[in-house]
């Protein structure tokens, strides 16, 4: 065998190889299948969840296998992108289906699946798909069981391992072993653990001489050897592989073998188990091997990987999902020093946050935005041109069109559009290749705040797009009476759970110099009375600071309170070009101040003059274009940058 491959000169830590599917989550906690009525989807299937996994913990990691040419298939390739995950070696399989699994979770403990396999895109796989360089290029790669259940995607499986064999790599054998995928349960039996095969175990027995580590549950060990205990399958495996073994035994932890097996099932390095409520175990194993591999391929000794691999277990089991929830290494990180006074983690506020904060779909370091969510000042505009109210739906999908124009398929532009007049307008939107849309929920100019549609907040977000950012204006001052103050604060708290319930960012716009002074103290006194209520917005939307001063103690607040905050856009409030300028200016040391969104300096009088007729379509957007690219360009200027 040739030298180990260098960690620092492989593109890729690991490759995991096998199922890729869509899983389809029953959102009614303790029913049957039968009477789900919503799902939840996610990328799913054991080597996908491991990418995902290892990619959150900081490896290098890719996924080998196929997907259908269809929704599902490039579902999974962009949520893999959008992860880290490398999918060079994702095959597009123009004849098959993605395979999907329905789940749900009917007791602690139990939760009954139905595979969607037949003929699947996945299983496909075959020894073409085995790029040699690719397989090379990677430390290790991860087999799993499943894969060794048809001719093809065993070949394509043992193919893998002679390349990454002969580079000195390492071999990882996840057991994954599900009876019903190998014909020996029925289709109702998803969930189904173990049955004793001697076909299974002999197909499986011939893997372990290649492996380096190999992980399972007792039942995956007992198949995997073809004994009937667990000491004997150990012993069993020991025969056939010098690999490191790690026996999986849930709320126990687990016991990492190296060497000589005892006669003690204890005698090994045990990683202890953290007491967790079990809400969903699916999942929770390729949790665990990701932690595990974290540890193994980064260099850390079998105590520390066994702990990590524990550790990301418990994530998985007290949460819903597989992939969506596993934890990111600084979530990690966290749990380990700080622990959680939470059996069920998934209620712990501090670790949901970092959770919530590490997992973004995309990053998005600076924002312009064309806000274009002016529901009364359009109106009185429309009113004061004699225009039907109904243009001004029309005139939406120009502003939109005039920040395309401007954005030109770059990073870092987006728009604030409203639902009341501007449901055309998002549709106009998605067209274009923008990287932030903001929707308002406020009732405008309500003091105390108020809802648009429905106070029931949380029943409206749902139907929202996934990338659709919520955004709250609050007339909010910390001077307001008691009472005001506590309604508001409230409302605004409310909010931000019914945001955190159903997946989607936050912006929270404050406005307080419209009721009383604005200091330098005004704004960071404000946003420190909603951070004590556990408010913690992923972008905030504050008006311009009359000083830098003012800038550096809101700055201050926000890094105090969460350091994982996207950051601060200026709101405009009608001032004129030069005003605005100023103001960028003044936020010129301020790195928490990544934008702007502005409204009406762009577009008001593009508004009137084209609801009275005096400007055309093409007109209109020429001028809302020059504006917007102005003050793009003054940002950026105050930015020290140019426009690329």
């Amino acid at each position: 065998m040739s030298e180990a491959v260098d960690a620092k000169q492989a593109p890729l830590d690991v490759i995991t190889i096998g199922r890729a599917s869509v899983d389809l989550y029953g959102q009614q906690i303790g029913s049957r299948l039968e009477d789900i009525t919503s799902f939840a989807k996610s990328v799913g299937g054991c080597p996908a969840n491991i990418s995902v996994g290892t990619a959150r913990l900081g490896l290098r990691s890719a996924l080998l296998t196929r997907v259908g040419d269809e929704q599902m298939g490039r579902f999974i390739r962009e949520q893999l992108k959008r992860e880290g995950v490398c999918v060079d070696g994702l095959k597009t399989d123009k004849e098959r289906l993605t395979a999907l699994v329905l789940l749900s979770v009917e007791d602690e403990g139990v939760s009954p699946m139905i595979f969607y396999r037949s003929d699947c895109a996945d299983m496909a796989l075959a020894e073409e798909d085995i790029d040699e360089a690719f397989i090379a290029s990677a430390r290790a790669i991860v087999v799993t069981g499943t894969h060794f259940s048809r001719p093809n995607s065993d070949a394509a499986q043992r193919k893998a391992i002679r390349i990454i064999k002969a580079k000195g790599g390492k071999v990882v054998f996840d057991i994954d072993y599900r009876p019903n995928l190998w014909g020996l349960a029925g289709h109702a039996e998803g969930f189904e653990r173990y049955v004793k095969s001697d076909r299974v175990s002999a197909q499986l027995k011939t893997v372990l001489p290649d492996c380096d580590l190999i992980v399972g549950t007792e039942e995956e060990i007992m198949i995997a050897s073809g004994a009937d205990d667990c000491l004997s399958a150990l012993k069993s495996i020991r025969a056939l592989s010098a690999a490191t073994i790690v026996l999986k035994r849930g709320a126990m932890g687990c016991i990492v073998y190296d060497g000589p097996i005892s006669d003690d099932l204890e005698d090994g390095v045990v990683g202890k188990g953290f007491p967790i409520e079990i809400y969903n175990v699916l999942g929770a194993g390729d949790a665990f091997m990701s932690g595990f591999l974290r540890g193994w391929l980064g260099g850390e000794d079998h105590a520390t990987a066994a702990t990590w691999a524990n550790a990301c277990g418990a994530f998985a089991v007290s949460r819903l999902l597989c992939a969506p929830e596993y934890p990111t290494f600084e979530e990690l990180q966290f749990f380990l020093k700080n622990g959680s006074k939470h059996l069920a983690l998934r209620k712990d506020e501090a670790i949901n946050h970092i959770h919530w904060a590490t997992t973004r779909r995309r990053d998005i370091p600076s924002l312009m935005a064309l806000a274009c969510d002016h529901r009364v000042q359009l109106e009185d505009v429309a009113a004061k041109a004699g225009a039907d109210p109904a243009r001004i739906r029309d005139f939406k999908v120009l502003a939109v069109r005039a920040a395309a124009k401007v954005a030109a398929g770059r990073d870092g532009y987006g728009m604030l559009i409203d639902e009341k007049h501007g449901r055309e307008a998002m549709f106009e939107f998605a067209r274009h290749p923008f990287a932030w849309l903001g929707r308002p929920v406020e009732l405008p100019g309500s003091r105390p705040l108020r809802f648009e549609f429905s106070q029931d907040i949380g029943s409206q977000l749902v139907e929202w797009p996934v990338d659709h950012c919520i955004k709250c204006l609050c007339f909010y001052h910390p001077d307001d009476p008691a009472a005001l103050k506590e309604e508001q604060q409230q409302k605004l708290r409310s909010l931000f759970e019914a945001a955190r319930k159903v997946g989607r960012e936050l912006l929270v716009e404050i406005i307080a110099g419209k009721h009383g002074k604005l200091d330098d103290t005004t704004i960071p006194r404000a946003l420190e009375e909603l951070y004590a209520l556990g408010i913690q917005p992923d972008w905030w939307k504050l008006e311009p600071q009359a000083s830098a001063g003012a800038w550096a103690k809101i700055e201050a607040v926000i890094l105090k309170h969460d350091p994982w905050c996207r950051g601060v856009v200026l709101l405009g409030l009608e001032a004129p070009q030069d005003e605005l300028e100023a103001a960028f200016a003044a936020t010129a040391k301020a790195p928490i101040v990544k934008g702007f969104a502005v409204g009406r300096t762009i577009f008001v009088h593009a508004a009137e003059q084209w609801l009275t007729g005096e400007m055309s379509d093409d007109e209109a957007i020429a001028d809302m274009a020059s504006r917007f690219e102005q003050l793009t360009e003054a940002w950026l200027a105050a930015r020290g940058r140019k426009a690329a």
